[in-house]
């Protein structure tokens, strides 16, 4: 998400910047191109979002986090029982 907002500010800036270069008019007119230009490059970055949510790709890589989640959290409940033995065994200094 982080990616898409720093995207859509460079792109603003950009287009700011050309829009000023080629445009001789009030500053009221550049604002407003500016504007227009952030609504269409935030709705591409939008679309771009959902296409990739809806992706096959993206819908593996959930279904495997959710079948591999309890085998993580097993092997992390394992690391943390060694951890606690280890500490009864160790002597106090």
């Amino acid at each position: 998400m982080k990616g898409s907002i720093l995207f859509l500010l460079a792109c603003t800036a950009v287009l700011a910047a050309t829009a000023r270069a080629d445009t001789s008019e009030q500053p009221e007119a550049v604002v407003k191109k500016v504007q227009e230009y952030a609504q269409k490059a935030s709705a591409m970055v939008k679309g771009a979002f959902n296409t990739l949510q809806e992706s096959e790709m993206t819908q593996q890589a959930r279904r495997w986090l959710e079948n591999n989640a309890d085998r993580v959290k097993q092997k992390l409940e394992w690391v943390k029982q060694q951890l606690v033995e280890l500490w009864r065994r160790t002597p106090a200094a």
